[in-house]
């Protein structure tokens, strides 16, 4: 048998042809067979998928910055963002935001925003805002949640949340929803067009009730007062003044109602309120009355309304002290002065 020796140079350019072409073949079976990976990296491209990192779906992914991939079926985590241009399940994790282009469903957590295109279930938590499509879960964040379509979460803010159709909102100063399903709980202000739970100062709903009344009470105190809500919650927001004491006190309150009995000629009212009265010099009176107002409804707009109240009184400085002759209980520390009473209040409002 004739054999051939190869030169030593040409024998190691075959086997590196050889490793080439067994490399590129494994590589090419990878991409074409592998739909799921790992991917550890400092940013993209600097990872282990390298630039093709968005054409490959992960079951967990770490990056010191930024991490890129078409779809998170496990845990990703990113010191500044993931960027998932498809979907993400599971848990993601990043310091600044998370950025999902189609669907989300699992846990997303960012120091700064959740951003999800169209629709997210499960649970968002950011430390500024969350902006969805559609949501279904509990978002919560910082300052704001929007959903630009229908929501049927649980939306948590230190200061605002919108979305289209809403469940439940809860927010620090203002929520802002079309039909909402659940209740709007503000600091301030709901506005919707249709909220039977409103609970906040002011709730402006299309399909709801806004009144302006004037009442008095067992003090003389005389408020003009806001009253706006759904059909069965309202909100209270009022100023006035009392001049029976001593000195005349300017006055205000804020509190929330509800309509137990409705019906076209009556109305029966439970009301939660707090009452301030300041000479704005010296001296603090608060005032936290359950008020039971059964009221005649004079036509669609004219309410006449009476009824008692059940008060606790705190006074510092005696700012008030004389304005109720007699107390159920009363205790004096010092300056300050505690007192539980029965009162009344009455008054009329008109419909808007």
């Amino acid at each position: 048998m004739d054999k051939t020796i190869l030169p030593p140079w040409r024998m190691i350019g075959k086997m590196i042809l050889f490793l080439f072409s067994l490399q590129g073949s494994v590589l090419t079976a990878a991409a074409q067979i592998r739909e799921e990976h790992s991917n550890i990296g400092l940013t993209y491209p600097i990872s282990s998928n390298g630039t093709r990192a968005k054409q490959y779906t992960n079951t967990f992914s770490l990056n010191v910055l930024v991490g890129m991939s078409a779809s998170e079926k496990g845990v990703s985590i990113a010191g500044f963002s993931n960027i998932i241009l498809d979907s993400a399940s599971g848990l993601q994790i990043a310091g600044f935001s998370n950025h999902v282009y189609n669907r989300a469903e699992g846990v997303q957590i960012a120091g700064f925003m959740n951003y999800i295109r169209n629709s997210s279930s499960g649970t968002l938590a950011a430390g500024f805002m969350n902006i969805t499509g559609s949501m279904s879960g509990v978002s919560v964040a910082g300052f704001g949640n929007i959903c630009r379509r229908n929501s049927s979460a649980v939306q948590v803010a230190g200061f605002m949340n919108k979305a289209a159709n809403a469940g439940t909102q809860v927010a620090g100063f203002i929520n802002i929803a079309k039909k909402v399903r659940g209740v709007q709980i503000a600091g301030f202000i709901n506005i919707a067009d249709s909220s039977d739970y409103p609970i906040g100062i002011v709730n402006i709903v299309k399909n709801g009730e806004k009144a302006i009344g004037v009442s008095t009470d067992e003090t003389l105190t005389t408020l003009l007062s806001f009253r706006s809500g759904g059909r069965k919650l309202y909100g209270i927001a009022g100023i006035g003044y009392n001049n029976k004491g001593s000195r005349q006190l300017a006055a205000w309150e804020a509190g929330m109602g509800g309509h137990l009995i409705t019906t076209d000629y009556f109305r029966l009212n439970v009301e939660l309120v707090s009452i301030g009265l300041s000479d704005f010099k010296n001296g603090e009176y608060f005032r936290s009355s359950l008020r039971v107002l059964p009221a005649l409804r004079l036509g669609s707009r004219i309410e006449l309304f009476a009824g008692p109240s059940f008060n606790y009184l705190y006074s510092h400085k005696g700012q008030g002290e004389e304005l109720i002759a007699h107390y159920l209980w009363s205790d004096q520390t010092n300056k300050d002065f505690h007192g539980l009473y029965f009162g009344w209040t009455g008054g009329l409002q008109v419909r808007l």
